[in-house]
């Protein structure tokens, strides 16, 4: 899916000044009067950016924050303020929103806030793409390599594996080299990196 800038703003002059101004750099841009139409359409493999005006009369650019983050949005979110909601959106950046920007704003800062906040979301998407493709490789293994791993992962000797699983150390070799092969790792310090990017302990 190609980057998106989705704008959610009740002032229509707004809506119409700042999507001129995205298209403008060839930027795709989806507008939204309400909150709630946000909502409505919303998808979680939208890709892009939002930026998101703090008073509107349905739902709050807050309260649209708030539901956001309880859906899992991963969408970086700059919030568009007026100087008395400063404080509003620093609260929101503390609670992870991507930037905040206050009204009357220059084109060019608008855009440069914008075009960095989907550069930080496809870094994110990327990384995750990674961390899936990880744990994608350990969910291959089976239950006795996977006990293996945690134990290679403490620099655990065979031998001491051998007699912790009650197994033969030819088995233990098995099982790692199995298991290397899976996690397509080629020694066990990139076996220790893949164990981090999945979270593993």
């Amino acid at each position: 899916m190609e980057s998106t800038v989705y704008f959610v703003d009740d002032d229509k002059l707004a809506r119409e000044s700042l999507e001129w101004l995205i298209e403008s750099v060839g930027l795709p841009v989806k507008v939204y009067d309400s909150g709630q139409a946000f909502l409505d359409g919303y998808r979680k493999e939208f890709v892009g950016c939002m930026v998101l005006d703090v008073r509107m009369p349905d739902i709050s650019g807050m309260d649209l924050y708030a539901k956001l983050k309880q859906e899992d949005c991963t969408l970086p979110v700059i919030i568009m303020t007026g100087h008395a909601d400063v404080d509003l959106a620093v609260r929101a950046m503390k609670a992870g929103a991507y930037d905040f920007i206050e009204k009357p704003y220059k084109d060019s800062l608008m855009l440069e806030r914008i075009q960095s906040a989907i550069a930080f979301d496809l870094d994110n998407r990327k990384e995750q793409e990674r961390v899936d493709s990880v744990k994608d490789r350990i969910a291959t293994l089976t239950p006795r390599e996977q006990e293996v791993l945690k134990f290679v992962l403490k620099s655990t000797a065979n031998k001491i594996i051998a007699a912790e699983l009650g197994i033969s150390i030819k088995t233990v070799e098995l099982h790692r080299s199995n298991l290397m092969t899976k996690m397509q790792a080629n020694s066990v310090t990139e076996l220790v990196r893949l164990a981090i990017i999945a979270g593993l302990e």
